[in-house]
Parts: structure tokens; C-alpha cells; sequence
């Protein structure tokens, strides 16, 4: 006795899996296309850098991801870094303990210190 199909074969279900499979990897890439162009236009528009969304070269160590503006991943390996080097000297201490060494941006405890009419030389450290 033959057996009477009530629904749709396996190959058929499979073949609409495939077809909406499609249909949502287009719709992945339309949307991602949007995503991007609504960030670089952010981007142009407030004159951000890397270092401003956390993505500075140190953050992208090890990182298996294209290089901004390529399509191709990082094929190289950096070198391991050797020793650190020795600690920077002080040069500006204020009364709670806040150093800086006088390199990169001014931190805000010295600013903070400036706008309230010290001095950078009173706030030089003593050797």
C-alpha cells in the first residue's frame, strides 16, 4: 500500500532554507553598508580619530581584522616588545600625591591646578 505525502518534502524545505538564507545575508550586507556610511559621515562630522573611539594602534594587538581602509587581513606578525623601559621621572607633583613627567597631554589635576592660579614652576617636583 502506498503511502499518501501530507506537506512538503525535505529537499523542498531545504531549498526555501537556502532561498531565505540568501535573502537575509543580502539584507545583512544592505544594512551594514548603511550602518558604515552613518558612521563615517559621524566621524567626518565631528572630526573624531581613532584614538577618540578607542581604536588607537594599541587596541588593535593581536587582531585578526582588516586594516582600516583595506579589505585584506593583518598578515603580519609583530615582534614581541622587549623589556619596558625604566619609569619616566617626575617632573610636576602637586600636594595630593598627582604626578606627570611633563610628557603627552597635560593631565587634568594639572590643568585643574593651573586654571586655579598656581604655576607651573610652583608645581615643579623637588629633586
Amino acid at each position: 500500500m502506498a503511502t499518501k505525502k501530507s506537506g512538503p518534502t525535505l529537499a523542498a524545505l531545504n531549498a526555501q532554507i537556502a532561498a531565505l538564507q540568501a535573502q537575509a545575508d543580502a539584507l545583512r550586507k544592505k544594512e551594514i553598508a548603511e550602518v558604515v556610511a552613518k558612521i563615517k559621515d559621524a566621524i567626518s562630522h565631528y572630526g573624531l580619530t581613532a584614538a577618540d573611539l578607542g581604536l588607537a594602534t594599541g587596541a588593535r594587538k593581536n587582531a585578526k581584522l582588516p586594516a582600516a581602509g583595506g579589505d585584506k587581513p593583518a598578515s603580519k606578525q609583530r615582534k614581541k616588545a622587549g623589556p619596558k623601559p625604566a619609569a619616566k621621572t617626575v617632573k610636576f607633583k602637586d600636594d595630593q600625591g598627582n604626578t606627570w613627567g611633563g610628557m603627552g597631554k597635560r593631565p587634568a589635576w594639572f590643568k585643574a591646578a593651573l586654571a586655579s592660579g598656581k604655576t607651573p614652576e610652583e608645581l615643579l617636583a623637588k629633586s
